[in-house]
């Protein structure tokens, strides 16, 4: 059963590759065999560049029995002189427990993630995502004896971030107080109250990261009254 599911998603993903490598190529040398698939837009580069290479790293994972989670898609205490240590403080992200794991996260990721990329703009998200990442990376190192895999931290900075898109000057908007109440304080209550296998500290942080980011960007286009997209 596993190995039929297996074969299935692989091949899910290699026509996934083919077509982005395609749809890549056409823009180049103006190919034409895309044609018939021009329905399709890749409306939001890093979301879903980011649900595809976690996807494919969760593929590899099952194929080598998680051994390259183990060495690059979860970051633990290790010696310091190993350079893959500081690789994976920004490559856990990408690693998956399995189809759950994954799903759970994606899920959200992909409901939250393209209207914020819109808003913000996608190199703007990418440094919020890799700053998440290397401080929940680095802040599991110092305080847990424990390996830390998956976007969790992610999906908390978007849904935090999420509550700041239609935010008015001078007003705080009740979706962001009721997201720290229900997502925020149920993290913190778990963390202290709940013994399982979930990095609850990790959420907590994604959103502390979230909240301070959305009041950053939204202050900084309150003050030159420019929205701080960038270029993409």
């Amino acid at each position: 059963m596993e190995r039929k599911l297996f074969a299935k998603s692989f091949l899910s993903t290699v026509i996934i590759a083919l077509y982005c490598i395609l749809y890549f190529l056409e823009g180049v040398v103006n190919l034409s065999l895309l044609s018939g698939f021009k329905i399709f837009k890749y409306n939001a580069p890093v979301i879903l560049t980011f649900t595809f290479l976690s996807f494919l790293v969760l593929l590899l994972s099952m194929a080598t029995n998680n051994q390259s989670n183990i060495l690059l898609f979860s970051v633990y205490r290790s010696s310091w002189t190993d350079p893959l240590a500081y690789v994976r403080i920004f490559l856990h992200i990408f690693g998956h427990v399995n189809w759950e794991h994954y799903f759970n996260n994606f899920l959200i990721i992909l409901l939250v993630g393209p209207m914020i990329e819109e808003k913000y703009g996608s190199k703007n998200l990418l440094l919020m995502i890799l700053f998440t990442a290397v401080l929940t990376g680095a802040l599991n190192l110092l305080i847990s004896d424990a390996a830390l895999l998956g976007a969790s931290g992610v999906v908390f900075m978007l849904i935090l971030l999420s509550s700041y898109v239609n935010i008015e000057k001078g007003r705080i908007p009740l979706t962001l107080v009721l997201v720290i109440i229900i997502f925020i304080g149920r993290e913190a209550f778990d963390n202290f109250f709940t013994q399982d296998n979930i990095s609850h500290i990790t959420h907590i942080i994604g959103g502390i990261c979230g909240g301070i980011f959305g009041f950053l960007l939204n202050r900084k286009t309150a003050t030159t009254g420019i929205s701080d997209k960038g270029e993409d």
